[in-house]
């Protein structure tokens, strides 16, 4: 049985594309994040991405109209997310977080609540342990951006009742996403893949061995990628991708994940993507499936053989 009310928690790029997803397919969404400011800044994103469906001929007005108002939000604690179903955890790629949500919704969810956590990377079995109910939580993986992927990824932890997969999967399906299945590993699937790629990528870009636009033109037309792998890392946020990495490393203890100092300087000095308007690209910030315009500058950070930083020069690229 589908739920009629689903939670969502976190206000990022991430948890707007989820909810988008689920209110466009007739379900109530029950947004949280505790910043008024970035439910503000997301539902602003949200009504022009749904105006660009609109005008693109992609969705009614009507139809528009209606998945903004299937979407309520709160700031001020969790007792609104009682009346949820079925909630998604989707708060940054920080673990310790990540464990005090779900602290927190194991006392503010009812029992038969079913809890799904949207990491990309770290155990279910650990996040689980924070509640008191862990056959009740399962990983539902979304891919970025989540209303255009249409791929989610499930995640079983050592408690996870086959009762709660099968819930998340018919929830999943209803969303007219495709779903892949993995064990519960650093990573799981697409990102243990994917974060390997990008990171060397990195690793390219800071030895000079090609450009940003030739580093992601190879990945392009050499593989038939839709995206290059530092667009992509761009689109995700670096700062993700580096927390991605970090947990790999950790988790398995093998320098093949050892985090490109170069990502790890992007991310330092802030410049985390799309989402916050720069990374290794420029970009105008957007949700809902807006990739960045492919004329726009990147910032070159390249790194020197003393560990210096040169001078931060924009250039055009065709």
């Amino acid at each position: 049985m589908l739920p009629n009310t689903v939670g969502v928690i976190g206000g990022g790029q991430m948890g707007w594309g989820i909810a988008q997803v689920i209110a466009s397919r007739g379900m109530n969404v029950l947004l949280n994040d505790t910043n008024p400011l970035a439910l503000e800044r997301g539902l602003g994103q949200l009504k022009k991405a749904l105006e660009r469906l609109v005008k693109k001929g992609s969705m009614q007005p009507d139809d528009a109209a209606a998945t903004l108002g299937r979407i309520q939000t709160s700031h001020d604690g969790l007792e609104s997310i009682r009346a949820a179903d079925f909630v998604i955890e989707a708060v940054a790629e920080d673990e310790a977080l990540k464990k005090e949500v779900f602290r927190k919704l194991d006392r503010a969810t009812r029992v038969e609540t079913i809890l799904a956590s949207n990491t990309s990377s770290i155990s279910i079995t650990r996040l689980a342990s924070a509640t008191s109910k862990p056959h009740r939580v399962v990983g539902m993986h979304f891919m970025h951006p989540a209303p255009v992927v249409p791929l989610v990824e499930l995640a079983k932890g050592m408690h996870t009742s086959q009762q709660t997969y099968e819930a998340a999967r018919s929830l999943a399906e209803s969303l007219g996403k495709s779903v892949c299945v993995s064990q519960d590993r650093p990573g799981f699937l697409v990102y243990r893949l994917l974060m390997p790629l990008v990171n060397e990528a990195f690793f390219l870009l800071s030895e000079n061995v090609g450009s940003a636009e030739d580093i992601d033109r190879s990945m392009r037309l050499g593989t038939n990628m839709q995206l290059g792998p530092l667009r992509m890392a761009d689109n995700i946020g670096l700062d993700t991708c580096l927390n991605i990495m970090r947990t790999l490393h950790s988790q398995f203890a093998d320098s093949k994940y050892r985090p490109c100092p170069l990502l790890v300087q992007y991310v330092d000095a802030g410049l985390l993507g799309a989402k916050s308007g720069r990374g290794v690209f420029q970009h105008d910030a957007a949700i809902g499936g807006d990739k960045p315009h492919a004329s726009q500058p990147h910032l070159n950070l390249t790194m020197m053989p003393n560990n210096k930083m040169p001078n931060n020069q924009f250039h055009q690229h065709n």
